[in-house]
């Protein structure tokens, strides 16, 4: 065997297989920064030529990946390995042996397949050969030390920013808003646009109740929010129109109510096809991380509006589940929605409707239904409970209308709009962008026409949005008019009868939903099984606690069916079936209780709310026929047994209106009925009595 180098450990036959150089590095940050290290592991390459080998592949898939257990499976190492299995591989090289591997087992496997296909490690200073125990022995000890490095820099790491977050001092990135002073200490952004700009996304939300229609807000006013945007020199403000997540992040960050917190997402590692796998688990609230400081720093808001905002927002998730009551204001009219609980079992009532066009709530507490259990005996129309609550509420609140109207004029007359207000600022940003623009460009010489023109360019763009913003702010203060006196004694109106206005159709049902929610923080109600009367306990905001009961109504309580259309129904469900008794209330104009046309499910329903016998389908009697049924019992047309009728030749009896005509059998074979009808049949010749044959046309 001939050696074509100084080293025994390098053969011709591991000279023909090509030179592997493997590089790595942990993360992007370093494949981004540490640009010496890469020069480093590339020049293996010269390494390898210089050893003797001519054809060299570099596996620099794994830049940015690392090694640790748990982390992701890493390409170019299952690549290096699969080739070397293949045989096709004389010997692998990196610039140390933690670039190769950071885990016990990656080091048993590399080491195996080494040994077993004869394939030769290096680095920059030697080369291994692994069937060579010296080799084989300092090779293990450095792989033991690389896991332990790896340990040992992981675990000083961890425990350098537990005892700086442990002291409040740990701020990988502060949030928009918030800036280090030169002390070191956390303060508010002191650019007042940034501020108010973030204070308006608690405000909004406030106001509207739903994350969504915050965004929408922001979108739909143009209104810009300041985003953080890393640099290699930290981090720079950015303006942009804010995306959903952003809005959601800043109500959820704890750190814009004053509090640090630490230590939130727990890291796991589990098993998955056999490889361990690092990942996140479940955000824990802020009190339960491992470092929670409260009053850390000035908070946009306090705390206890950071916790309020949270539940709000729990309970606006659809997913909820079936404990939390939905508090966005929704298109239903259920005014309870979300407010009444179970004296039984403790869960939220729900709202129900029996079609998606209906207007009348039914509250349902479902139980351990959905469980495999049983539904609670809990269940009522809604219209007349609601009825109850809105005397509650306007005995309690209506004292209160002067005061709140008074209110509503300073806060209207006192505060600028919020739209007004931002583009204000944004103009004021701009127009300072466009003089330092245009400063730039009026220092540059005028000869140096390339770096003139991106100058210019730059001063016009910003010339430009200046343009529009004050197009937006013109627009936006034509819209935000300040009251005039008679808006003032309109509002003022409005306190005084308040009971008016919630009656009025004018009020919408989510102005008095979203009115039932700021003031009752729930309702406990318990069915009195004796009397059948519902007994509810009102929990107001603030901690005072009311008690009301009221009859246990059915579902459409709040509608009754005319007396009329009772009385109709009563006098034809003796005879007739719901769908004739329909046809008939149709044909004369009458509607439900809800306004719908009568079909022969809504009769059935009235006939069963007022206890009324009847049937599905008319009762048929042979004795008793209507118009079209005589005229076939006679062999006539209806127009005969019509003419006989108005004549007063012919008896007949009709409910009502519309209604069908009853003639019995009785009268059609009696005098003078049965003699005219055989004459027609005879000459064709209808004759009344005292009528004339002279002239009168044939009626078959």
């Amino acid at each position: 065997m001939n050696n074509t180098t100084n080293d025994p450990k390098i053969s011709c036959e591991k000279l023909a297989r090509k030179a592997v150089v493997y590089l790595r590095q942990s993360s992007p940050g370093q494949v981004k920064h540490n640009l010496e290290s890469q020069r480093l592991q590339y020049g293996l390459q010269d390494r390898a030529q210089q050893l003797g080998w001519r054809q060299v592949e570099l596996i620099d898939g794994d830049l940015g990946s690392s090694a640790s257990a748990g982390s992701k499976r890493r390409a170019g190492f299952e690549s290096l390995i699969a080739m070397v299995a293949l045989g096709n591989v004389g010997i692998i090289l990196s610039s140390e042996l933690s670039r190769l591997l950071r885990t016990d087992k990656d080091w048993c496997r590399l080491m195996e397949v080494c040994q077993l296909f004869d394939t030769l490690v290096g680095d920059h200073e030697r080369v291994y050969d692994l069937n060579t125990l010296d080799d084989q022995l300092i090779l293990g000890i450095k792989g033991t030390l690389s896991v332990v490095e790896l340990k040992v820099l992981s675990m000083r790491l961890v425990r350098g920013q537990e005892a700086k977050a442990a002291r409040g001092e740990l701020f990988k990135m502060l949030p928009p808003g918030y800036v280090l002073d030169t002390a070191g200490k956390v303060v508010k952004d002191p650019d007042q646009r940034v501020q108010e700009a973030i204070q308006l996304v608690f405000t909004k939300y406030d106001q509207l109740w739903s994350v969504r229609q915050t965004f929408k807000w922001f979108l739909d006013n143009e209104v810009e929010l300041p985003v953080n945007r890393p640099q290699a020199s930290g981090k720079k403000i950015a303006w942009k129109l804010p995306a959903h997540s952003f809005i959601v992040d800043v109500l959820k960050n704890p750190f814009y109510a004053g509090a640090y917190v630490y230590g939130r997402r727990v890291t796991e590692t589990a098993l998955v096809n056999g490889y361990p796998v690092k990942r996140l688990g479940a955000v824990i609230p802020a009190e339960q991380a491992r470092v929670f400081i409260r009053d850390h720093h000035l908070g946009y808001i306090d705390w206890n509006h950071y916790q309020d905002n949270q539940v709000k927002m729990r309970r606006n998730s659809i997913n909820a589940g079936q404990e939390t009551s939905v508090a966005t204001i929704r298109s239903g009219c259920g005014l309870l929605a979300g407010l009444l609980r179970c004296g039984r079992c403790g869960r939220k009532l729900h709202v129900y409707y029996s079609r998606k066009t209906s207007v009348a709530p039914r509250y349902r507490c479902d139980g351990d239904f959905f469980n495999g259990g049983k539904r609670c005996d809990i269940v009522f129309g809604g219209a007349a409970v609601e009825r109850r609550f809105e005397q509650e509420l306007m005995r309690v609140i209506s004292p209160l209308g002067i005061e709140a109207s008074l209110q509503a004029v300073q806060r209207l007359a006192s505060s600028e709009d919020e739209r007004v207000k931002a583009l204000g600022r944004q103009l004021q940003q701009l127009k300072y962008e466009a003089q330092r623009a245009f400063e730039q460009y009026s220092e540059v010489d005028a000869r140096n026409r390339l770096v003139a023109a991106e100058l210019e360019q730059r001063w016009n763009e910003k010339l430009e949005e200046v343009e529009r913003i004050e197009v937006l702010l013109g627009e936006a203060k034509r819209v935000a008019k300040p009251l005039d006196i008679n808006e003032k004694q309109s509002l003022l109106a409005l306190g005084r009868r308040f009971g008016d206005v919630w009656q009025s159709d004018a009020c919408p049902a989510q102005v008095k939903k979203k009115v039932m929610s700021m003031v009752i923080e729930e309702a406990i109600v318990t069915l009195d099984e004796a009397s059948k009367t519902l007994k509810f306990t009102i929990h107001w905001k603030g901690g005072s606690h009311t008690q009301i009961q009221t009859p246990k109504p059915h579902f459409g309580a709040g509608y009754k069916t005319s007396i009329e259309d009772v009385e109709l129904i009563r006098r034809m469900a003796v005879r007739y079936g719901d769908d004739v008794i329909a046809g008939v209330l149709n044909s004369l104009g009458r509607r439900t209780a809800r306004e719908k046309r009568w079909s022969k499910h809504s009769v059935a329903y009235a006939r069963h709310v007022c206890s009324i016998p009847g049937q599905s389908r008319t009762i048929l009697d042979p004795d008793i026929l209507n118009r079209t049924e005589a005229a076939k019992y006679c062999n006539v047309s209806n127009t005969t047994i019509k003419r006989l009728v108005e004549a007063k030749l012919l008896k007949f009896a009709q409910v009502a209106p519309y209604a069908p005509w009853e003639i019995r059998c009785a009268d059609l074979d009696s005098e003078p009925v049965r003699g005219i009808v055989e004459r027609l049949r005879k000459t064709g010749k209808l004759v009344l009595k005292g009528g004339s044959l002279e002239g009168q046309g044939s009626l078959f």
